[in-house]
């Protein structure tokens, strides 16, 4: 982006995998950064890591560390979030939180900026990054529900393990080599580290991403749900979800079905407005097999849609297949453009 002014960053979490993605998407993007700061737990302080050929030593995330810093880009865990970043805040920084710790907090906006980016002028010093599956769903919801009303929606998802961690990858990755070998999967991780029961995800389709609620529904599903409802201000809108985790590395898919308000609209329709949507790419020629992909996706900036057609038998019914690489739009990517945003609104101060 074109700016003269910079600004302090510090990136928390900077060792784990989103915060290796948003240090690449800062350098990607060229964000104005005039000084760096990388955080981290006590565990993996004093690691260096380099960006921009330049070589940065790792701290220890104390709320000490956030003096001077504009911007704080949170991505270390709920429990880290919601100690420091009520403390960054008092040290004058903007915290953009990748956890899911103020998602659902009135006092803090749920951002996309596609979707919601009037939302940032309400802040009070910090600002939540929604569920990655939350992400790339919204963005796709926001334009038809502007155009033609939306009053439902189902999704199922089909998650990477990425979104676990880089131990789930490494798990997914050796049960595959020992099934394939002849020998026995040894599940430790998914689909819940700290859960009672694991499961091989190699070769597999785990129903259950995150902990069990009351009403049956995990909270994944119903971060998918409450988030829905707060991005697009809408408490009416009728929002279930299923959340499956797959073998995949990374990117997160779809199956989303939706109401729309006006009874009369075709798939051809839909197809023309998510072609000039922001942040959307349109994927959809059954005739040559075009269609949105996890392993197309990877790396990518946007949110792709396919496979758009309308219910046979409900005449408002319309259903989509929706795909995004999770790592990026869906936590990192989304962060930065967060950040981004403000700068553009002139919400933020050097």
């Amino acid at each position: 982006m074109n700016t003269q002014q910079t600004y302090h960053v510090a990136v928390v979490g900077a060792t784990g995998a989103v915060g290796e993605k948003m240090l690449e998407t800062l350098s990607k993007r060229s964000f104005p950064i005039g000084k760096l700061t990388l955080l981290s737990s006590k565990r993996s302080a004093g690691k260096t890591l380099v960006y921009n050929n330049e070589t940065y030593e790792v701290q220890e995330a104390t709320p000490e560390s956030f003096a001077g810093v504009d911007i704080a880009l949170f991505s270390a865990g709920g429990s880290v979030s919601k100690k420091l970043a009520p403390e960054a805040v008092k040290h004058g920084a903007i915290v953009i939180d990748n956890t899911s710790a103020f998602r659902m907090d009135t006092e803090v906006p749920l951002v996309v900026p596609e979707v919601n980016p009037e939302d940032l002028t309400a802040h009070k010093g910090i600002i939540a990054n929604p569920n990655c599956s939350t992400i790339q769903m919204v963005a796709a919801l926001k334009p038809i529900k502007e155009r033609y009303g939306l009053s439902r929606v189902i999704v199922s998802t089909y998650q990477a393990v990425s979104g676990a961690g880089t131990e789930a990858i490494e798990e997914m990755k050796q049960q595959s080599r020992d099934l394939l070998d002849g020998k026995a999967a040894e599940p430790k991780i998914l689909p819940v580290g700290g859960d009672k029961k694991h499961y091989q995800i190699a070769f597999n389709a785990i129903p259950q991403i995150d902990v069990f609620q009351d009403n049956g529904y995990t909270f994944e599903e119903m971060k998918m749900i409450n988030e829905t409802k707060k991005i697009l201000h809408d408490e009416d809108l009728s929002v279930s979800a299923t959340c499956v985790r797959l073998p995949v590395a990374s990117g997160h898919a779809e199956s989303v079905y939706i109401e729309t308000e006006a009874t009369d609209v075709t798939a051809e329709e839909i197809k023309a407005l998510l072609q000039t949507a922001e942040g959307v790419t349109l994927q959809d020629d059954p005739s040559t097999q075009t269609y949105p992909m996890p392993a197309l996706a990877e790396g990518k900036d946007d949110v792709f849609v396919g496979r758009v057609r309308k219910d046979p038998d409900v005449a408002n019914g319309i259903h989509l297949w929706v795909v995004s690489d999770n790592l990026l739009k869906g936590a990192a990517l989304n962060s930065v453009q967060i950040a981004e945003r403000m700068i553009e609104m002139k919400l933020l101060n050097s």
